[in-house]
């Protein structure tokens, strides 16, 4: 299981949201109040973790939207080579190749964090 649902009102700045299939980063919430038949209406701003574009939604605020559930796990760097980077997982002991993320830099040995979102992985700095 790779996701759940969660309502819309409990959604904070900084947690995720999954908007058109790709799980994004809440950058904003502004919720509007409700009108004289309606339902307030909830306007959720995000940004996407892999592809890092903008994405947009406006959803009732009583309704449940799908979030992702995101695995933390800890890595060693076997190998860099190119634009790629070869790594052990510290618990199962798999080993994997991503792409290296811009900006970022990888060295054999390092211990690094990754976490795993709806069956990808996301490589992230050794303290975050």
């Amino acid at each position: 299981m790779e996701t759940t649902f969660e309502d819309v009102v409990k959604l904070r700045k900084g947690r995720f949201i999954i908007l058109d299939g790709h799980p994004s980063k809440i950058t904003g919430i502004q919720t509007s109040a409700p009108g004289k038949h309606g339902h307030a209406k909830s306007r959720i701003d995000a940004v996407s973790l892999f592809d890092k574009s903008k994405r947009s939604v406006i959803k009732p605020s009583g309704t449940k939207v799908e979030v992702p559930i995101i695995e933390r796990r800890q890595a060693q760097v076997l190998n860099v080579g190119g634009s790629t980077v070869q790594l052990m997982d510290a618990q199962s002991y798999e080993t994997f190749d991503e792409e290296i993320p811009e900006g970022m830099e990888f060295q054999a040995g390092q211990e690094i964090v990754y976490w795993t979102v709806m069956g990808r992985k996301l490589l992230k700095r050794e303290d975050q």
